[in-house]
Order: C-alpha cells, then structure tokens, then sequence
C-alpha cells in the first residue's frame, strides 16, 4: 500500500484518502443500521433491556473498528497513533483518568442487562424520589419518561448503585401505590370500602391479586399510619403498560375524591385560624 501511494501525485493522493474515509464512513452507517434493524427484529420478539443494551455496545464496536480500519490504511495517521498512546505514557494516564466515568457507566450497564432489576416499560422509583417509566438504555445513561415529554436521562453508574422500587417487576402491568388521608374520627372500615369501590370503578384499574379460588380480584386497601393530623389510607393499583401513568393517577385521585365527600367521610388539610381581638372604647366620662 505504501510503494502504491508513493508512486501516486499529490492529487490522487488526496483523492484516494478522501475516497477511502468515504467508504469506510459509508460501510460504518450501512453495518449500524443493519446491526440495529437486527436488534429491532430480535425485540419484535422478545423484548428486554438486555437487547437494548447489546444494541448500543454492537454499534460502538462497529465504529470503532472501522475507526481502526481506516487508520491502519494510512501508515502515517497510524505511526503517530502509536507514538502519542504507546509512547507517550503522560497522555495514557491523562485518557485512562478522563475515561472512568465512561468505563463505570459501561460496566454499570453490563451489570444492569444481565441482572434486569428492571426492564424497558417498567415504572420505578429512585430512592432519591426520580420516577418514571424506563424507555431506553444507552452504554452510559437510562432514560426514564416522566410527565408529558418529560426525559429524566440518569447515567448507568448512578441508577445501578441506588436502591429503587420497581412497580412493575416480573409483572405484565404496571403500578401505582396511592396514598390518601382521612380525617381522625373517620369510620376506618367504611373508609376502606369507599375507597376500594371507586377503584375498582376506574376503567384503568386492574385485578391482579389472587383471590384463592383460581382468579383474580383488586388489591385491598390498607390502613398504613397515624400522621399528625390524619388516618392514611393506602391502596396499589395495576393498570395496562399503554396507559399513560398521569392519566390512570388523574382518575383514580378525581374518583377517590368525589366518592368521600359524598360519603361524608373529612378530607383534613392545614389552616390557620386568625382571631381578630378589638377593643370596645369606653366613654371616659361616662358615670
């Protein structure tokens, strides 16, 4: 290759060098779309986050190797590739430093596509609060989907070292646990059946509790704690993964709502009472 390009001019040189970045660019963008149109298939069938991983680290490896093809072409470019990393061991440190965080999130990944503490669909809970439903993973982030457009994009190191509640584990659906206050002197009994009825009222709200006699019935509702100035009242409620977690939130609050007021049963909240004190004037002369 060299004795080739030595006996080229100036002109075809650079015409060769140009041709061959081309077609090394264009044999890089034809391998990913082919590797993710694979990968896209292979998820048609069985879906896992494993696979969306893999997908992202196949496509790194393509780029990288044709980035070592093409620079292995030109004797050059690869002499002075050689010298700065192999011969210089200031600028290894410097790379291998600024590439740890990189290497973390892509062992964190690795770490999160084999173990699945999660997978694409599912709705967690971070327990620094974050939630959504996870919608991709990349070599160094997973992408949670919270409200509307909403993108909480949180690198691979950081969601794999946190403890995290996951609402929809090994299950088809997805979950939601509310949390509903009532006031002290509430009847606890009669509470929990208002609050069961309208969810099972809800178009969205799904039996996934055995019942013990081969079927399905709708998560009981739970008398969690005393708070300060309130009975809480806790229920979990599945609901399908193509409905969107705001709306199904929206109904089951509107309709838990609606149906205490019209049984009578106090909703508490905070408020100040403001005693305004006057003073009656009184006539000085008066006897």
């Amino acid at each position: 290759m060299t004795n080739f390009l030595n006996g080229l001019s100036i002109p075809w040189k650079i015409a060769f060098y140009a041709g061959a970045a081309a077609l090394i660019v264009l044999v890089a963008w034809v391998l990913t779309r082919l590797n993710k149109y694979l990968f896209k298939k292979a998820q048609n069938r069985k879906k896992g986050i494993h696979l969306a991983f893999f997908e992202k680290v196949s496509s790194a490896i393509i780029v990288i190797g044709c980035v070592i093809v093409g620079i292995s072409m030109f004797g050059g470019v690869n002499s002075l590739w050689q010298t700065l990393l192999g011969g210089t061991a200031i600028i290894s440190a410097v790379l291998a430093f600024a590439a740890q965080d990189v290497i973390k999130d892509i062992l964190a990944g690795l770490m999160i596509s084999i173990h699945k503490p999660f997978e694409i669909g599912d709705r967690v809970v971070l327990e620094d609060g974050t939630a959504g439903i996870v919608e991709n993973i990349t070599m160094r982030h997973v992408v949670l989907k919270g409200m509307d457009t909403l993108r909480i994009v949180i690198p691979n190191s950081k969601i794999n070292a946190q403890q995290l509640t996951n609402f929809s584990y090994r299950h088809v659906d997805r979950a939601i646990s509310f949390r509903f206050s009532v006031g002290y002197n509430s009847d606890v009994e009669l509470v929990k059946r208002v609050i069961a009825k309208a969810v099972e009222q809800s178009k969205y709200s799904i039996a996934r509790k055995p019942d013990g006699n081969g079927g399905l019935c709708y998560n009981p509702v739970y008398f969690l704690s005393f708070a300060e100035s309130a009975l809480i009242m806790g229920v979990t409620v599945y609901y399908a993964k193509e409905s969107k977690t705001e709306i199904v939130t929206d109904d089951i609050n509107t309709r838990v709502r609606k149906a205490l007021i019209e049984n009578g049963i106090e909703i508490p909240y905070n408020y100040i009472n403001v005693i305004n004190h006057t003073q009656t004037p009184t006539d000085s002369g008066a006897e």
